[in-house]
C-alpha cells in the first residue's frame, strides 16, 4: 500500500506533517509506505534532526503551494506542480492508493472531482465528520461542508454513504441512519427535511430511524446522521469546541476528550473513486498522525470498491 501525503498543507506545514509522517511509521505495516509529497530538502532536515530513517519514506519533490487563502479551482488550474496538484497525479494514475493533505480544503474538494472524479451515479460527493458518541462508539455525520446547500435526493445518498463507512470502517452492524431535524415527527422541518423524510423512510440501502433531533447526536439514537453541509459544519465545529471549552475551563473528562480533532485526524470525501482525505488547517503531528491512519484503514477496508458497487 502506498499512502500519498502532502507535507506542504495545513497551518504548521512542512514541520507538522513531517513529524506526524515519522511518529506514524510506529503503527504501519512492513508493506505500508509513506509517499511525501512537498519540499525534499525540508523534509530531509527535519527527518535527520531527529534521528530517523530517512529511507522509511518515499519523496515527491515540489516546493509549489496552493495557500489556504487561494481560490481552489483557479489555484488546481494554475499550479498543477503544487503539492496538492501532484498529490491527485499520482492518485490519478494509480502510483498511490490514496491521497491525504491538510491544506486548502477547496483545492482537495476540486482536485478530487477533476482527476480521480464522482463515482457514476453520485450526485454529489460528501465530507463525512466523526462524533463520539456516550456509549464509547461513533457516529458518523454528513456532509460536513462540501455541500451548503442540497436537494432531497442528494441527502438519500448521503445516508448510502455514511451508512457504508459506518460499516467498512467501524464495524457497525445493520447502522442506523437519522435525518437531522428540529423534531422527531416525519411532518417536522424545513421544507428540504420534509421532502427528504418520504425518500428516506423504508430505503432498501440503509436502515432509516426516522428524524434526530441536535440532542440525539451522541446517543444510540443514530449512527449516521444526514444533513445539508451548511447545517453539518456548524454542528461539527460546535462538537470540536466542546474540547476546547472543557480543557480551558480545567475539566477532564474522557468523554469531552474525545471531541479532540487530533484523535480523528481528517475526513473522507465520500463518493469519488479513490480515497481521499482532508485534514485539519491547524493539524499538528499528532492529527497528521491520525489522517494517516484513516487513509490506511480506508484502503484496506475497500470502502470506495463498495460504494460502485452500491451505486451501480
Amino acid at each position: 500500500m502506498r499512502i500519498g501525503l502532502d507535507i506542504m498543507g495545513g497551518d504548521f506545514a512542512p514541520e507538522a506533517a513531517v513529524l506526524g509522517a515519522i511518529v506514524s511509521c510506529n503503527f504501519l505495516l512492513p508493506d505500508e509506505k509513506l509517499i511525501l509529497i512537498g519540499d525534499q530538502g525540508f523534509a530531509l532536515k527535519i527527518i535527520r534532526e531527529k534521528n530517523f530513517d530517512e529511507n522509511k519514506f518515499e519523496y515527491v519533490h515540489t516546493t509549489e503551494v496552493i495557500g489556504m487563502g487561494e481560490h481552489p479551482t483557479k489555484a488546481i488550474a494554475q499550479k498543477p506542480n503544487s503539492s496538492i496538484g501532484i498529490g491527485f497525479s499520482l492518485l490519478k494514475e494509480g502510483k498511490i492508493d490514496s491521497f491525504a493533505s491538510a491544506g486548502n480544503t477547496g483545492a482537495m474538494l476540486v482536485g478530487a472531482m477533476f482527476s480521480v472524479k464522482a463515482i457514476p451515479g453520485i450526485i454529489r460527493p460528501a465530507i463525512a465528520g466523526i462524533v463520539p458518541k456516550l456509549n464509547g462508539g461513533h457516529g458518523i455525520i454528513l456532509d460536513v461542508g462540501a455541500n451548503a446547500d442540497c436537494k432531497p435526493d442528494i441527502l438519500v445518498q448521503f445516508g448510502i454513504l455514511g451508512s457504508l463507512m459506518a460499516e467498512s470502517l467501524y464495524h457497525i452492524d445493520n447502522p442506523k441512519v437519522g435525518l437531522i431535524n428540529i423534531g422527531e415527527e416525519k411532518e417536522k422541518g424545513n421544507l428540504l427535511a420534509q421532502a427528504t423524510y418520504p425518500l428516506m423512510d423504508g430505503h432498501q440501502q440503509f436502515n432509516f430511524v426516522g428524524n434526530i433531533e441536535g440532542r440525539g447526536l451522541f446517543t444510540d439514537d443514530a449512527d449516521v446522521f444526514v444533513c445539508d453541509g451548511f447545517t453539518g459544519n456548524v454542528i461539527l465545529k460546535l462538537a470540536e469546541n466542546f474540547y476546547d471549552v472543557t480543557t480551558k475551563k480545567g475539566i477532564r473528562d474522557e468523554f469531552f476528550d474525545r471531541f479532540n480533532y487530533e484523535q480523528y485526524g481528517g475526513s473522507p470525501i465520500l463518493g469519488v473513486n479513490a480515497p481521499v482525505i482532508i485534514g485539519h488547517g491547524i493539524s499538528n503531528p499528532e492529527a497528521i498522525k491520525g489522517m494517516i491512519m484513516l487513509s490506511r484503514n480506508t484502503v484496506k477496508s475497500g470502502l470506495i470498491e463498495k460504494i460502485k458497487k452500491a451505486f451501480l
